[in-house]
């Protein structure tokens, strides 16, 4: 039995550091061809910043390659093991399935560990880097002072929430005016609106159309109609403060603090409200908006800890779809394994594209596939057991 464990231990081992450096190669030469190639058609980074940026998109390359490879070595060994008759003697010994496979389930368990490791921490952060490196060198990030659907909270004087950025023109624009750059004083929701930086001042002009605002005094708020706002925000100090992380490059701590200061925010009093002379809006709507804005944060944080899972159900599913196969070409193993990603990335790809639509619950989705694959692989499994 031990002999027979270390057998398929190494073999998984071996396939899998193939597997992964092949997708890692896949996948690095398409974000190389996407986002560095420009460095060199516009001559803006030399040979050593070029190599550290490939550097940088490793990890969160291997955030996809690891889960892909583990899928595709269990399909590939086991395809082997049972196309080869290995199976059906270890079976005549009085050897389980079950008890050939208990191995490589735990190394799809710690493969789920070094995969949460990427997912939470080292991705965004090698993410972020990677950004910065490029930003040094000459390219533009769009969006980078107002990035959608967070807080921005690196200027003096304000606090600023957008919910659409196209680059100049705004929608769903919360400002927050602050004094001593502590405390709210006056409150300034619009539809829509636009900004423009401009590098020599080094300020920012903010435009809004038919805002609303609310100004606290003397413990009373005292609401306005403006057909039109402007404002100038320091970009200086925005520079100083550094640039801002967009939400999908946060990592899982920083996401979780950037939620919680959101509801604290949008649970302030005055929050929602419009006109004293105006009927309350009901809580129902004030919910519904609260979830549509934090929406995109829920999203990412159940989207990294679903990620970080995938490990374990694509084993799950490999080891016994291997066996009903039972075939040993590799390149049967490698189209299956992308067969299964793609269906465990189609709800991934659905929850993101329902961010905007938070009551058929986007974050809920993203662990969906996890469910699927690990509740199919159990069965699979019992039934390959028992030889049915």
């Amino acid at each position: 039995m031990k002999t027979l464990h270390l057998y398929l231990t190494r073999q998984v081992l071996a396939t899998l550091l193939m597997t992964v450096a092949v997708f890692t190669f896949v996948l690095l030469l398409g974000s190389v061809l996407k986002e560095v190639l420009p460095l060199l058609m516009k001559n803006q980074g030399n040979l050593g910043i070029l190599a550290k940026a490939v550097l940088l998109l490793v990890p969160f390359v291997l955030m996809f390659a690891l889960p892909m490879g583990m899928l595709t070595a269990t399909l590939l060994v086991f395809g082997r093991f049972s196309a080869d008759q290995e199976l059906t003697a270890a079976r005549a010994s009085g050897i389980s399935l079950l008890s050939l496979a208990a191995p490589i389930v735990l190394l799809g368990l710690l493969c789920c560990g070094v995969s949460a490791w990427m997912n939470l921490q080292l991705a965004p952060q090698s993410r972020v880097a990677f950004n910065e490196l490029r930003a040094r060198a000459g390219i533009r990030l769009a969006n980078a002072l107002l990035p959608e659907g967070q807080f921005v909270k690196d200027f003096p004087d304000a606090v600023i929430y957008v919910g659409k950025n196209d680059g100049r023109n705004l929608k769903d624009v919360m400002v927050y005016l602050l004094k001593d750059q502590t405390n709210t004083f006056m409150q300034i929701n619009a539809p829509r609106g636009e900004f423009r930086a401009d590098a020599v001042t080094q300020v920012i002009d903010i435009r809004l159309v038919e805002a609303r605002s609310l100004t606290m005094a003397d413990g009373v708020l005292h609401p306005q109609f403006f057909g039109e706002w402007t404002h100038q925000l320091d970009l200086k100090k925005a520079l100083r403060s550094g640039r801002r992380i967009p939400i999908s490059d946060m990592t899982f701590t920083q996401l979780r603090q950037e939620l919680s200061d959101m509801e604290k925010r949008l649970a302030a009093p005055g929050w929602g409200k419009t006109s004293p002379a105006q009927p309350p809006r009901p809580a129902a709507e004030l919910r519904k908006q609260r979830a549509l804005i934090t929406s995109p944060l829920r999203l990412n944080i159940h989207r990294q800890l679903a990620f970080s899972f995938a490990c374990f159900g694509f084993t799950l599913v490999g080891i016994p779809l291997a066996i009903r196969v039972h075939r040993r070409e590799t390149n049967i193993g490698f189209f299956i394994a992308l067969g299964l990603v793609a269906v465990y990335f189609s709800f991934i790809f659905l929850g993101q594209s329902l961010e905007g639509r938070p009551e058929l619950y986007p974050h809920l989705i993203v662990w969906v596939p996890n469910l699927i694959f690990q509740t199919v692989g159990v069965v699979l499994l019992w039934r390959a057991n028992r030889g049915t």
